[in-house]
């Protein structure tokens, strides 16, 4: 203290007490939070559909028995099938606990899944840059940025998809997969990790394990999204990891092997024996099909990633990472694996990423930078306009009649008179994807399964057609019946109702009816 001026010391504790700086949230926990707050309530009002009921059949299957479920959709042994994973053991363990249905659990898994992409993104992003506002600006990016014609799939993170997908493993996969990433990078610098990386600051050997772990975690719950979380990581610590020597290569070694252990422990299926299945490879190949018109907004961020190739190398993470991606997309389309076009929903992310954290960096802004700004702010106008305020402009707010949601309608008429475990042959195209997830069996599952021979279940569509075809005989639907027990029919308006079946419901909404064949009585 120099001579003749007095200071004025603050007591010890009292910062602590009235006189410390007040915690003020950063940008991107007040922009996750109203996020969380506005998807939230944008998923829970629209009715699940798609295959929400083929996730809430697997849950019922383990709320019925955890150790031992059957096939989530028909009345055959379940194991071997990779819906029991370990997502959906925790949920059927939450059911049994709380007597939730199947549907309700879905229902209540997606916040959850939005938490984990939330903090999952915004702990990956500042891995990538401490910027305040990047990380804001990625979620805007990953929910805008795809393309003007709507991309809905399951994995899929913009804003439309969300709504319908939130519930899915495929969202808490993805989220994981974004700490992953983010646990990653902190460990594959060079240098100490920065402050913002948060828990990645936590390195030696036990901490490798645990992330291997957490990858091996990834591939259980959903095992074609750990194939972008696996490139990503490469990506990660061929871009980061300069010098290389006997440790680190030691360390990584134990975090491959932790993955790979997690996954061959899992008692409910061989999570590595996937890598051979073919069978889904069909239905997938839609994905390839207006690829321009669902993603070509993503190309607003090529020029981030060109130009942080430019200003390191081709060796950085990002644009490694969005180059594997499309490596093996295109793949997946020369060699017919179109499964491998379910990645499409992380590939985006490597170029929303990049351009975030370009458009991040403080102003004044070089006159390129602006028009860069411009464009993504315009794409993510046109995104918004085109596809996505469907799913969060409530309608008496909709000054021009946005696209929504898919509407589907609900089956609980239906279920209240079918016991769980009984079969039913159904020729509407809503109920074979949402009538499992109360309880009842298919006579033909809609979905391939590890669990069950792809010959059997063609064998078994096969039968239903019969049964269901104009021209079949009485005896030949009493024989279908017998072989797959069946006991219930669950049809559309266009079909009559086969004379030895007794109408037990109807739908007011969609004229649907239930029927009950093979005798007995009604509850």
């Amino acid at each position: 203290m120099s001579a003749g001026v007095l200071t004025r010391r603050t007591p010890r504790g009292v910062t602590a007490l009235r006189g410390g700086r007040p915690w003020r949230p950063t940008p991107y926990q007040a922009a996750g939070f109203l996020f969380f707050l506005l998807m939230t309530l944008a998923y829970w009002r629209v009715p699940l559909c798609c295959d929400a009921g083929q996730h809430a059949a697997v849950v019922e299957r383990l709320k019925a028995d955890l150790l031992r479920p059957r096939h989530p959709t028909a009345d055959l042994p379940g194991a071997g099938s990779p819906y029991y994973s370990p997502y959906a053991v925790a949920q059927g363990v939450f059911a049994r606990l709380t007597g939730f249905t199947g549907w309700e659990v879905v229902k209540l898994a997606g916040p959850v899944n939005l938490l984990v992409l939330l903090t999952g993104l915004g702990r990956f992003v500042r891995v990538l840059s401490p910027r305040p506002w990047a990380p804001v600006l990625a979620l805007g990016a990953l929910t805008l940025l795809w393309g003007t014609e709507r991309a809905w799939w399951s994995g899929y993170l913009g804003l439309m998809s969300m709504t319908g997908n939130l519930g899915y493993p495929s969202a808490f996969a993805i989220g994981l997969t974004l700490w992953a990433w983010a646990l990653t990078g902190a460990r594959a610098r060079d240098a100490r990790p920065v402050r913002y990386a948060g828990p990645g600051a936590l390195r030696g050997p036990s901490g490798h394990a645990g992330l291997g772990a957490l990858y091996g975690v990834i591939l259980l719950v959903h095992p074609i999204t750990s194939v972008a979380a696996i490139l990503g990581a490469l990506a990660l610590v061929a871009g980061w990891q300069r010098h290389w020597c006997g440790r680190l290569a030691g360390r990584w070694a134990l975090t491959a092997a932790a993955a790979l252990l997690t996954a061959a422990v899992w008692p409910y299926f061989d999570a590595l024996a996937l890598a051979g299945d073919a069978s889904v490879d069909g239905m997938h190949r839609r994905l390839y099909e207006g690829l321009g018109g669902r993603f070509w907004l993503v190309l607003l961020g090529v020029p981030a990633l060109w130009l942080r190739a430019r200003r390191g190398s081709w060796r950085d993470p990002l644009v490694l990472m969005f180059a594997l991606d499309c490596l093996v997309v295109a793949y997946g389309w020369v060699s017919g694996h179109y499964t491998y076009g379910r990645i499409l929903g992380l590939t985006v992310v490597p170029a929303q990423v990049a351009l975030a954290v370009e458009l991040a960096v403080p102003r004044p802004w070089p006159v390129w930078r602006r028009l860069l700004g411009g464009a993504a702010a315009a794409g993510a106008c046109a995104g918004f306009l085109t596809v996505h305020a469907g799913a969060v402009v409530p309608r008496p707010l909709d000054p021009v009649g946005f696209a929504r949601p898919p509407h589907w309608p609900t089956y609980e008429w239906a279920a209240r008179h079918i016991e769980p475990g009984e079969a039913v042959i159904t020729d509407g195209y809503y109920a074979v994807h949402a009538i499992a997830g109360y309880g009842a069996d298919l006579a033909a599952p809609a979905w391939p399964d590890a669990a069950l021979d792809e010959r059997e279940r063609l064998r078994r569509a096969a039968d239903v057609r019969a049964y269901l075809a104009p021209g079949s005989t009485r005896a030949e639907r009493a024989a279908i019946a017998r072989r797959y027990r069946v006991r219930w029919l669950l049809l559309t308006r266009w079909h009559p109702v086969p004379e030895e079946a007794v109408v037990v419901a109807w739908s007011r909404r969609t004229g649907e009816v239930l029927a009950r064949v093979g005798g007995g009585a009604t509850r």
